[in-house]
């Protein structure tokens, strides 16, 4: 599979004054995509997770550690964007971070275990997921047009 080009990005976090290694890609990957600082979206991420009822799939969600799908996507479509799946139960991959397989644009896809940013067919991320261009698109996120 073609392997799509990728661009070392860490969204602001060392801007925010962060340093070391974290589990944010949640964070990082709407920073990106959305263009907003670093710091407030780590910032909505947190105060969204804490102004939820406190279930299992919310208690202990941090943009640093991994927040809870629940919450991230709750938090896009709270700034306008909206989930495309690209594969239901069953009906196998068929879309993969490879070259030409996704949407131009800005667009955050989910990954197994991950998000990452997408702009215009290149992937922004601190190390490339791709996995040699064989590395399953579950769906992405994108920007509601209107």
């Amino acid at each position: 599979m073609p392997r799509m080009h990728f661009q070392y990005n860490d969204g602001g976090r060392a801007a925010a004054g962060y340093t070391g290694t974290t589990g944010d890609c949640v964070c990082r990957a709407i920073a990106i995509a959305t263009g907003k600082p670093y710091q407030e979206v780590a910032s909505a991420l947190n105060g969204m997770a804490s102004g939820m009822k406190q279930t299992k799939r919310v208690r202990g969600s941090s943009y640093r550690t991994g927040v809870y799908r629940v919450v991230y996507e709750r938090y896009l479509k709270s700034i306008g964007w909206e989930f495309v799946p690209t594969m239901t139960i069953g009906s196998g991959c068929k879309i993969h971070l490879a070259d030409g397989e996704l949407p131009n644009g800005r667009i955050i896809a989910r990954v197994s275990k991950h998000l990452c940013a997408v702009i215009d067919g290149v992937i922004h991320d601190l190390s490339n997921p791709d996995r040699n261009g064989t590395r399953c698109v579950y769906g992405y996120y994108r920007k509601v047009t209107s």
